[in-house]
């Protein structure tokens, strides 16, 4: 975390006394990267964690005294200790509001993990007051282990001579570092599209030829920073983000000192470096210019003469005819291009006139081969370089003289397509074979029919898996004209650049280079064509290309889901398929690859469903070839999450076919197959027909499968939600799947758990089945889950305990473990689905425990959550929590503690909420609540009486039930009565008294009686009342 800190974060001042970090999208990035990585640690490297730091990190903390868990001593003045201690007494973890002081990892991990909701800014205080972090936890010397300049021999003794578990934490952050780091390039890749590499050898020109010799005209030319990013780039990540790459500070003879921003856009100054510091002044004080020379020209007098007579004394030396040897296929494409002119047909092929013009200037040519053959002369003349570069200027004078600006009309992207290129050809060092394949490039551009198929074969015979012949073809322009053949007529033509495409494009810069050249619309469109190699050779090179998002909603925007899905339409018998018919059955194999790839992306997966997608992949299904039947899944897979599909699954009869492949012996198969009935068994028909099919003893089979940790999870996930229907749970039980999945409880990771747990959360449904997880030991491992970070594990291990704690064998166990602390402690959890489903656990946990009262007044801080939760925005955690407030109101002494905090007015304003879940808790807890009289009048003064009385009007029988014993506490003061009589509510509680619940019946009779007793003497008395 040393240079993700000192390199990607964004500080506001470089001051280490006073800077902060700004609030930017890339720094709120890394802190929660650093946050992940803190809070993991712990769990996964134990030993690591409890190791010492040289220093303690220190920082002015959020938290307060009430925050932390009996876990810790606390003392009265609101100082807080660890009870672990170091060797010498002192503790690791010491807190004296407002700052606390940390001595290892294990002790951080807990401290942010009570911070909850307030842990990112815990992260942001630590890093923003210990500036350099590596420094006080590793010591100087193994926090500098990999500084440059440090050799390996030091690094081995420094090494040698520490702990090997000191080491393996320096390693870990190490890791961290590089984690991040990669991270945030991959996310500025996909955002902003750099060159580094033409801006470096640049610079390399003027450092070699104008900065050193008899053409020196430059005194300094240096690089603001020495640390070079894995992509190439010098500038800060945060500047990577808006196209900067790199920063310049150049010194010529008859001007100050310039500083420069090298772009994607182009280079200009800016205002150099800030005077209190090394931190550079970014704002950019000129036009932008395409190349350093050119804004150098433009700012000195002595270094634009000095490139001008350069250029002039290479024009004239490279003026000399000299030959170049080529292949006998090239030679033979040569004389067609001489003999003949471009056909008609591939006048479309032809990129600009421009470079027409350059393909015909034989000057250029000459150029050209003299730059290939350089790298075989003894020496490398420096002004080779400035050649290229001064053809290059000659032949684009008209471009050189508009110079780029902000206001500019002209396209980005079409610049850099036009500029990059011509500046990658300035590099001499590569092997000949990219210098032909670029020639190669020429004559396929330039040629008619018969050279441009000739070209076409020369270029397959090329190992086009290698980098350097894709740089080569996208140099050269090759991209545009392979993609510009694809709209000829000429079959041939079409197979042979779809088959270099195909090749090419499983590097992931050339798929981006295919996709930003506009060359996927016209593979797209390939699809179209009757030939059914073309199709084959066009779907295949989709499905590579489509391994970004961007790629797959251009296939989707020039209508290529329906053109793949059409390909699946092979009309054939895949059980015994017709040799007439292979071909067919191939092409549909290669559009459901590319689907495969295509249906990542939701909006595709509508577009399939729509496209009539799903029954053509069912009837797919029959084939026998593990390649069709792979992808087929995989995209069944991919669309199961949205609903139509599912409906679609279902009722276009796959679900059977699902079921028979989940007994194939091919693993990736059956987890596929696994995994659709996974997500669409949320179904109940689906339910039934993987039930209908033996589908359920076929999951059964597979949970044996332990050391296959995807199969696992997605035969876990299916048996879940299969278990959703009672039928289904039957038939799990008669082939002891409980006591499986009691088992797989532990040495499982937490995509297996998760459904584990959610699995026993159906089946403890079931009274008995309780008692089978207590017996099988099921309970200590579920506690043991309570303590995790995983949301959806945390909700389904509560929901098992909610339902293991209506009994009191079981509650007996979960009290003894503590798991009602660790419940409670979920409270604090950010997530409100965690929050609730907490809530709910607590409910039957305070009703079954023994001496439930004194143990709620016990944990500490347990009320304030309650409070606090009251005023949540998310109506499922208000409702459970207002369950938990009528359960924890029926001990006097705990109604007194709620009361003092106000809960009268904190439920009187959630009476106005529509939803029926909530009403019905929040009456229980009202009728709970009014069992302290001040408690009635309070509600009544808080306007109770009116909602309530519109609640019995509710469709939910629930609601109303809850809301009449509410009626009926709040009835028992005179006041509230006149209220309820005003309202009209006699009536519906006289239809009440007619209820089947016993409670319910006596509780209208009651409430009637309160109001025709107490009603009347309250009137009088306030008629009676004197008027002031």
């Amino acid at each position: 975390m040393g240079t993700s800190l000192s390199r990607a974060a964004q500080w506001t001042s470089t001051d280490s006394d006073h800077g902060k970090l700004e609030s930017t999208p890339m720094n709120e990035s890394l802190l929660n990267e650093i946050l992940r990585f803190v809070e993991n640690f712990s769990s996964k490297n134990p030993q690591e964690a409890e190791l010492l730091f040289e220093e303690p990190l220190q920082w002015s903390s959020t938290l307060a005294a009430t925050d932390f868990t009996p876990d810790y001593e606390i003392r009265e003045e609101g100082v807080v200790e660890s009870r672990e201690k170091d060797e010498e007494g002192r503790s690791l973890l010491l807190f004296s509001p407002p700052t606390v002081c940390v001595r290892n990892f294990r002790q951080l991990s807990k401290l942010l993990g009570l911070a909850n909701e307030k842990k990112l800014l815990e992260v942001q205080a630590c890093v923003e007051d210990n500036r350099s972090p590596l420094v006080k936890i590793l010591g100087p010397s193994l926090a500098n282990i990999q500084k440059i300049g440090k050799s390996d021999k030091d690094k081995e003794q420094q090494q040698s001579s520490e702990p090997e578990a000191k080491m393996k934490l320096v390693r870990l952050l190490q890791s961290a570092d590089k984690h991040i780091l990669r991270k945030f390039m991959k996310e500025i890749s996909e955002k902003v599209d750099l060159n580094p590499t033409a801006v470096k050898k640049e610079v390399e020109y003027l450092k070699n030829v104008c900065s050193t010799g008899e053409n020196k005209v430059l005194k300094l030319v240096r690089y603001t920073s020495d640390y070079e990013f894995p992509n190439g780039c010098r500038a800060p990540l945060w500047r990577q983000l808006q196209g900067e790459i790199c920063y310049l500070v150049v010194e010529p003879y008859d001007t100050e000192t310039l500083y420069i921003t090298c772009s994607a856009a182009g280079v200009f100054f800016n205002m150099g470096i800030k005077p209190e510091g090394d931190e550079i002044n970014y704002e950019r004080t000129s036009e932008v210019f395409k190349d350093i020379v050119s804004l150098l020209k433009s700012k000195s007098q002595v270094f634009a003469e000095s490139m001008d007579l350069q250029d002039a004394r290479e024009t004239a030396r490279t003026s000399k005819p000299h030959v170049e040897l080529v292949d006998a296929q090239t030679q033979l494409s040569l004389k067609r291009i001489d003999k003949s002119e471009p056909s008609s047909q591939l006048k479309d092929v032809q990129l600009t006139p421009s470079e027409v013009d350059e393909n015909k200037d034989p000057d250029n040519d000459r150029k050209k081969q003299q730059g290939a053959k350089s790298k075989n002369k003894a020496h490398f003349s420096e002004s080779s370089y400035a050649d290229q570069l001064s053809s290059m200027k000659i032949k684009n004078q008209k471009q050189q003289a508009d110079l780029f600006s902000e206001t500019s009309s002209e396209s980005d992207q079409s610049y850099e397509e036009e500029e990059q290129p011509v500046r990658r050809q300035r590099n001499t060092d590569q092997p000949s074979d990219y210098w032909q394949i670029q020639k190669l490039v020429k004559y396929l551009r330039a040629g008619d029919q018969t050279a441009t198929l000739l070209t076409l074969y020369a270029l397959m015979d090329y190992d086009l898996k290698q980098e350097t012949y894709h740089l080569a073809i996208q140099d050269s322009g090759g991209l545009k004209v392979l993609t510009n053949i694809l709209h000829l007529e000429e079959v041939n033509l079409q197979l042979g650049s779809l088959g270099i495409l195909r090749e090419i494009s499983l590097n992931p810069q050339t798929r981006r280079a295919i996709v930003d050249n506009g060359g996927l619309r016209s593979i797209v469109n390939a699809l179209d064509s009757r030939n059914k190699d073309v199709k084959a050779l066009a779907a295949e090179t989709i499905a590579n290309l489509t391994s970004f998002r961007r790629a797959r909603r251009t296939v989707r925007r020039y209508n290529g889901i329906s053109k793949l899905v059409k390909l699946l339409d092979c009309n054939a018998d895949l059980a015994n398929v017709d040799p007439k018919q292979e071909k067919d059955v191939e092409v549909a194999r290669f559009g459901v690859i590319a689907l495969w790839s295509c249906s990542k992306s939701p909006k595709n997966q509508e577009a399939i469903h729509k496209a009539g997608g799903i029954p053509l992949l069912g009837r797919l299904l029959k084939s026998p070839q593990m390649n069709m039947l792979i992808p087929v899944v995989g995209i069944l897979q991919n669309c199961a999450t949205e609903e139509s599909c599912q409906d679609a699954i279902q009722t276009e009869g796959i679900v059977k076919d699902l079921v028979q492949h989940l007994g194939n012996d091919n693993d990736a198969l059956r987890i596929h197959c696994a995994n659709v009935i996974f997500k669409c068994a949320e179904n109940k028909r689906t339910r039934t027909l993987v039930n209908e099919h033996k589908g359920l003893q076929a999951l059964v089979s597979l949970l044996s499968k332990t050391e296959n940790k995807q199969l696992m999870a997605a035969s876990t996930g299916a048996v879940w939600k299969c278990s959703l229907s009672s039928d289904n749970l039957d038939v799990f039980q008669d082939h002891k799947v409980l006591e499986i999945l009691i088992g797989l409880l532990t040495n499982q990771p937490e995509e297996v758990l998760v459904n584990v747990v959610g699995a026993l959360a159906e089946f403890a449904q079931k009274p008995a089945n309780k008692v089978t997880i207590r017996k099988c030991g099921g309970l200590k491992p579920l506690v043991k889950l309570l303590i995790g970070r995983n949301e959806p594990l945390l909700v389904n291990v509560t929901k098992v305990v909610e339902a293991c704690a209506a009994d009191l064998d079981n509650m007996a166990i979960i009290q003894e473990l503590d798991g009602i602390r660790l419940v409670w402690s979920l409270l604090k959890n950010p997530s409100p689905e965690v929050q609730s489903s907490a809530a709910w656990a607590l409910c039957p946990c305070i009703e079954n425990a023994k001496e439930a009262g004194e143990m709620v007044s016990s944990l500490m801080g347990a009320m304030e959550l309650v409070i606090d939760l009251l005023k949540s925005p998310d109506d499922k955690v208000l409702a459970s929590m207002c369950a938990v407030v009528a359960r924890i109101a029926k001990d006097k002494y705990n109604l007194a503690v709620l009361t003092d905090y106000e809960v009268v007015s904190l439920l009187a304003k959630l009476t106005d909420n529509p939803n029926d879940m909530l009403r019905c808790h929040l009456a229980q807890a009202i009728a709970q609540c009014c069992s302290w009289r001040n408690n009635r009048a309070a509600f009544g003064e808080a306007g109770v009486v009116p909602p309530l009385v519109l609640y019995l009007k509710s469709q939910d029988m629930k609601v109303r039930h809850s809301t009449v014993m509410a009626l009926h506490q709040l009835s028992k003061e005179s006041n509230n009565c006149i209220t309820m009589h005003g309202e009209g509510v006699v009536k519906p509680l006289i239809h009440f008294m007619g209820s089947d619940d016993e409670k319910v019946r006596n509780a209208a009779a009651d409430c009637v009686r309160n109001i025709r007793v107490l009603f009347p003497g309250q009137a009088r008395a306030k008629k009676a009342a004197p008027v002031n």
